[in-house]
């Protein structure tokens, strides 16, 4: 099973299925989260203050008993209508939906303050029929339910690799798969650059990362529903890098995080797996891995990124065809 987890790298999403990383009957089942049902976890636990500050930290084998399980337009009526009644959600599970939407906020904007890169693009859905056929076309816009699952995720992925990537300066840090994105190439930044100024908008291309992520998000926030914004929004998206997997950290340019690794998927993501063992590993003091296995699965996971990504969009592409035919 793991060896055929790590050549499929990930789940694929197609329009009309899903082609899983591991055995439906894991995912779907075994290791889903499903409410009422007691499950083996791997937890990220945080102690926060209103204002969304760390005052405690606790990484660990879990045993998880969800309560009640919400789809993100479920949680986003409570978001919208706080006052409301809501009655088929119980009191103290809406009152966690909003304090958590509450510190979500607080995050979201630390992050944005640090330098993050606001890309928010709709995604493109395709509606089938019982026999795959398309029967309606949208734009699917994340909002802020999306927002709260997005900032607790991003906080155990940081988290996580902080434990094991900050370490003091003569020691050295143990082995563990990082997600990295590098800064925008130059040239590129420079093509972009001419690009915007035939629209009247001009960015730096030289300066330090701060300065040029805040100029940037000045850009994506100026072109905001003008005519423009979705081509700005396309060409200003093809100039940054593509994220990565590595051993080798050299931070996480698009959430200007200097620690990042992927932690919260394992039933969808391999490298996540890979992290959770690695965890498990070091927390019990084992000795750190060998790097050039480690890189290699790195690449492997990136490369099966790749596919996975092209291959779902090729299938909405073929979708629409179909539903424009």
């Amino acid at each position: 099973v793991d060896e055929e987890a790590r050549s499929r790298g990930t789940s694929v999403y197609l329009v009309d299925r899903t082609v899983p990383m591991l055995p439906e009957k894991l995912c779907n089942k075994v290791c889903s989260l499903r409410p009422n049902e007691e499950k083996l976890t791997f937890s990220a636990v945080f102690e926060l203050t209103p204002l969304g500050r760390i005052v405690g930290q606790w990484f660990g084998k879990t045993v998880i008993y969800s309560d009640y399980r919400f789809a993100y337009e479920d949680a986003q009526k409570i978001i919208d209508a706080p006052d409301a009644a809501h009655e088929e959600v119980p009191a103290d599970i809406k009152d966690a939906v909003l304090t958590l939407h509450g510190l979500a906020s607080k995050l979201r904007k630390k992050r944005f303050a640090a330098g993050a890169i606001s890309f928010d693009r709709p995604e493109m859905k395709v509606e089938v029929d019982e026999k795959g056929r398309p029967i309606n076309v949208y734009q699917k816009v994340t909002k802020e339910a999306n927002w709260l699952i997005e900032e607790f995720m991003l906080l155990a992925n940081r988290t996580v690799a902080e434990s094991v990537g900050k370490v003091p300066k003569n020691q050295k840090a143990k082995v563990i798969p990082y997600r990295i994105h590098d800064t925008p190439d130059p040239s590129k930044l420079m093509k972009l650059g001419e690009f915007v100024s035939k629209f009247g908008y001009k960015i730096k291309t030289q300066g330090t990362k701060g300065e040029i992520s805040k100029n940037l998000n000045k850009l994506l926030s100026d072109v905001h529903g003008k005519a423009e914004q979705n081509v700005i929004e396309m060409v200003t998206l093809r100039a940054m890098m593509k994220a990565k997997y590595s051993i080798h950290n050299i931070g996480h340019y698009g959430l200007a995080f200097q620690y990042y690794t992927h932690f919260t998927s394992p039933i969808r993501r391999y490298p996540d797996l890979l992290v959770h063992r690695l965890l498990t590993k070091y927390a019990t003091g084992g000795r750190s891995v060998n790097p050039l296995k480690y890189e290699e699965l790195c690449e492997q996971c990136s490369e099966a990124e790749q596919t996975a990504a092209l291959a779902e969009r090729a299938s909405i592409k073929y979708k629409q065809v179909e539903f424009m035919k």
